[in-house]
Order: C-alpha cells, then sequence, then structure tokens
C-alpha cells in the first residue's frame, strides 16, 4: 500500500514538474570566428544563420509547441575571445523569432586573428545555461571549420563544466583538403558530440552553411518524439 501511494505520487509530481519550466528547450548557437574563417565566410555563416531561424520549415519547429524555445547565440575563437551575439530571447512570437533573426544578421565579428579554443569556448557556453530560462531541456550547438588547437580541448571542459544535463550538437564547415574533411568529421565525432541524442550537421563549404543550419535547427527546436530512442549520429 505504502509502495502503491509513493508510486502516485511521484506520477503526479511529472506534470507540475514540466509545467514549472517557463519553456521546452534552452538552446545556445556557438558560431566559429577564429582566424581560419575570412570575412566571406563569417558573413556567410552570419546570413546563413538569419536565413535559416525564419525558413519555413525552422519557423513550424519552433511553433510545433505551445512552450517556447529560449535561444542565445555567441562567437568563439580564441582562449578569451568569445562574445554575445543575442543574449538570451525567449521565442514565443514570430516578432521574437524575426528579432533573433535580424540581431544575427546585422551583428559583426568581433575578433578575427585568434586560434581555434573549443574547450574554452564550450566551457563559455556551459556557463551561459547557469543564467537560463527555466526550460525542459538544454542543448549547446557548435559549428567550426576547425579542430582544437589551443588549451584544453572539449573532453576536458565536458569534466570540468557543468554539462550533466547538457546536449552538444555540432555543425561541421567541412574544409577545401579532402584529409582535413575527415580528420574534421572524426574529432567532432570522438570529442565534440555529448549527451543522448548528439548528432552533427556537414555544411559543405560556407556556401552550404544556410541548407545545413536549417536541418539542424529544424531538428534541435522540434518537440521531442515520445518513445524516440537517443542515438549519435550524422546528418547533411
Amino acid at each position: 500500500m505504502l509502495r502503491t501511494a509513493s508510486l502516485v505520487i511521484g506520477l503526479l509530481s511529472l506534470p507540475l514538474a514540466a509545467s514549472a519550466a517557463g519553456c521546452r528547450l534552452a538552446l545556445v548557437l556557438a558560431m566559429d570566428v577564429s582566424s581560419s574563417v575570412d570575412a566571406t565566410e563569417d558573413t556567410l555563416q552570419r546570413k546563413g544563420l538569419a536565413a535559416a531561424l525564419i525558413s519555413d520549415s525552422v519557423r513550424k519547429a519552433f511553433f510545433a509547441s505551445d512552450l517556447p524555445v529560449a535561444l542565445a547565440v555567441y562567437e568563439w575563437s580564441g582562449r578569451y575571445n568569445q562574445e554575445m551575439v543575442l543574449d538570451w530571447l525567449m521565442i514565443d512570437s514570430q516578432a521574437a523569432l524575426l528579432t533573433a533573426a535580424e540581431t544575427v544578421a546585422a551583428s559583426s565579428r568581433s575578433h578575427n586573428d585568434f586560434p581555434t579554443a573549443m574547450g574554452y569556448a564550450l566551457g563559455y557556453g556551459a556557463n551561459l545555461f547557469e543564467r537560463a530560462p527555466q526550460c525542459l531541456s538544454k542543448k549547446l550547438d557548435m559549428a567550426g571549420d576547425g579542430q582544437n588547437n589551443e588549451g584544453f580541448g572539449p573532453q576536458l571542459a565536458y569534466a570540468e563544466f557543468p554539462f550533466d544535463d547538457v546536449t552538444v550538437n555540432g555543425l561541421v564547415v567541412n574544409a577545401a583538403d579532402f584529409e582535413a574533411e575527415v580528420g574534421l568529421i572524426s574529432f567532432y565525432q570522438g570529442e565534440v558530440l555529448h549527451g543522448p541524442g548528439a548528432f552533427m550537421v556537414i555544411a559543405n563549404g560556407f556556401d552550404d552553411y544556410e541548407r545545413a543550419m536549417k536541418i539542424k535547427l529544424e531538428r534541435e527546436v522540434a518537440p521531442p518524439a515520445i518513445g524516440a530512442l537517443p542515438q549519435q549520429e550524422n546528418a547533411g
């Protein structure tokens, strides 16, 4: 009898816990502005992200649930070179989503001559969740065209920063050289993807950034399908 009562109380508490959250997802997008990304490529990624945010398929995914998505965007490069592009914004209306897209499109890079310190970038992203709205889940998306080449790497970041309840996905921007592409994809697979259901999308250069971002965002912000099995995989 006591065991049954405890089970009932536990089940009743689940809707209360869910309703206490102000949104279904806190999503952080991280853009690579290291020295390997030139001015033209940086413009392509900003315009590509902005266009992807307001594309039909992504807009539908954002508003497929009554619970909204909280969104933040930052750029990263060297150890101490991370800057906010869009601070936390609750995407609870078409106007809010348009504001997010316009903010990204109108932004300009803060740094252009620093290396790729992904561990530091991940740590910065983890700290953003400390002041995020209360949401049912947390995802951080690392976009980049190169492997970590300064400071500690992703695995140490996952061990030292609060990532227990954060899923890290990736957007890999393929390099021009085939060998570099293979190495970068393997790096993301083995070092960057983190947490249940983590996945990555591959863009064939920055010209393909918008297409890849659409695929990734649609999948990230869509309400989770009940019974879906979490797994790591590639897309795009």
